[in-house]
């Protein structure tokens, strides 16, 4: 099983989605990913606490449910999700 999402993540030209949220935690990235309705989005996030309003920052180490990552969206300034399965494309952004 471990072997096909190393394999997807490749032919996606991504990082497996354990990576992908160890890097957030380090860097801010442009995630490129479909919504449920089909519609292309591009999400500038991370999950790099000081970038997060204190008032914002999560009360608990709560994981994310399986298959969804939970990010903090800096231009929309709120909490948003994506299901790694419809990532197209993940860049860390250079600031």
């Amino acid at each position: 099983m471990n072997l096909v999402k190393e394999s997807v993540a490749q032919m996606k030209g991504i990082p497996e989605e354990k990576e992908l949220v160890e890097a957030l935690q380090k860097a801010i990235f442009e995630i490129t990913f479909n919504k449920l309705d089909g519609e292309e989005r591009i999400m500038t996030c991370t999950k790099i606490t000081d970038m997060i309003p204190e008032d914002k920052r999560p009360k608990t180490d709560k994981p994310s449910k399986e298959g969804t990552i939970t990010v903090w969206d800096l231009k929309a300034d709120g909490w948003r999700s994506f299901r790694y399965d419809r990532v197209t494309k993940a860049e860390a952004c250079l600031f």
